[in-house]
């Protein structure tokens, strides 16, 4: 059964909505994709605003969460409703929408709880489409962290590849899948990703800078010892995986509180030093599985100061990103939610327990139906798929 599916996603940066579409089609034990491209849905500055407002540490009303919901949810469906018609000529069979995460209850290592908001009727109601949604819920019920969910992708995309080839996403926080090694396949969260940096870099120039551009303010400046050693104390990063984290910890106020009672410091030094921090935990995180190679996605890829002290962490190790293995990087995750609304819609499991330490693996979301009735796709034949091919790629 071929389906042709638009992934919609928007990580803890918050900026933008990314749609991928993908036809993806079954044969044996191979899930084929085929990528078709994507589009960015920019947050407008109102609305993100109110979403930073919102965000722990801060806190909120029911109102904003309801009024937020609403928003986010037409700011995705616009998107969904682009991506039919651009990328899909308008014959798109589904959407599978992640949401925007505003919180992920996480208490001694254990996940109690996650919401991700975005409304889905907004976006049946504006497609027409069917649309998979909550993706998360499911796997924390079962006793899982809820994230990082690509873990099963990530799996099956690196299955036949030599080694132990590292799946790298440098979103707001980072997360790695370790798709081979001594062990089964695991995944979590090593830490901040880009979190740190857009807090530091907006609070630095006053709301100037939402992001370092390019890593410049990190390539300017110098890593400070003493308040690098301050944020490697974290306790976060001796517990074992599977763990996750987010927003709720890594933040501007922490960040400011690690800087209390050192030395002031340039802001370009501060810079440099919240970026060696994501390279210098993500490389301890590479170099605790073996990792023979990294294949690294996300908004951080175009940072090339935080490429370059990650490479510079991982001498010997190749460090890649995800568009030599036929993927975008900055796409990567929406075309990875695009195939686990495949699977859901067949009735397919979308997680693997050692990734993210549920006691089984949980068929995955919500289905809201679009504007007709809702007929789900047969079974398929031979069971669930284990390998990822993307076009072009061998």
């Amino acid at each position: 059964m071929a389906m042709r599916v638009i992934g919609l996603m928007s990580g803890t940066s918050y900026d933008a909505v990314d749609a991928a579409a993908a036809d993806l089609r079954v044969e044996g034990d191979t899930l084929h994709l085929t990528p078709l491209g994507m589009i960015s849905q920019v947050y407008g500055e109102r609305l993100r605003a109110e979403i930073a407002a919102a965000l722990p540490p801060a806190h909120t009303t029911l109102e904003t969460v309801c009024r937020l919901d609403s928003r986010i949810g037409q700011a995705f469906a616009e998107a969904a409703d682009r991506a039919d018609r651009e990328l899909c000529g308008g014959r798109a069979d589904l959407v599978a929408s992640h949401g925007q995460t505003v919180f992920h209850w996480t208490e001694n290592g254990r996940v109690h709880g996650t919401l991700q908001i975005g409304g889905a009727a907004w976006i049946a109601e504006r497609t027409g489409l069917p649309v998979v949604s909550d993706f998360r819920s499911a796997d924390v019920a079962a006793g899982g962290q809820g994230a990082p969910l690509v873990g099963m992708v990530d799996v099956m995309w690196l299955r036949d590849r030599p080694g132990c080839p590292v799946a790298l996403n440098l979103g707001g926080i980072a997360n790695i899948t370790v798709s081979g090694g001594a062990r089964a396949p695991y995944a979590y969260d090593t830490g901040p990703g880009n979190a740190l940096i857009d807090a530091a870099a907006r609070y630095l120039t006053h709301g100037r800078c939402a992001i370092d551009e390019h890593g410049a303010m990190a390539a300017r400046g110098r890593v400070s010892r003493p308040l690098l050693d301050r944020l490697l104390d974290e306790p976060y990063y001796a517990r074992p995986a599977p763990k996750t984290t987010g927003k709720e910890l890594f933040h501007l106020p922490y960040l400011l509180a690690a800087s209390a009672g050192l030395e002031p410091l340039e802001a370009d030094d501060i810079l440099a030093t919240v970026t060696a921090l994501t390279a210098h935990t993500v490389a301890a995180a590479v170099r605790d599985c073996g990792g023979t190679e990294v294949v690294a996605s996300g908004g951080g890829t175009c940072n090339p100061t935080l490429m370059r002290m990650l490479r510079a962490e991982l001498t010997g190790v190749p460090v890649r990103t995800s568009d030599e293995l036929g993927v975008p990087a900055e796409a990567k995750e929406a075309y990875a939610f695009a195939v686990l609304g495949f699977l859901t819609a067949h009735g397919l499991a979308g997680t693997l327990p050692a990734c993210t330490g549920a006691r089984h693996a949980s068929v995955l979301g919500s289905i809201t139906p679009g504007a007709g009735p809702l007929r789900l796709p047969p079974p398929v034949d031979g069971g669930a798929p284990v390998r990822l091919r993307v076009a072009g790629r061998p």
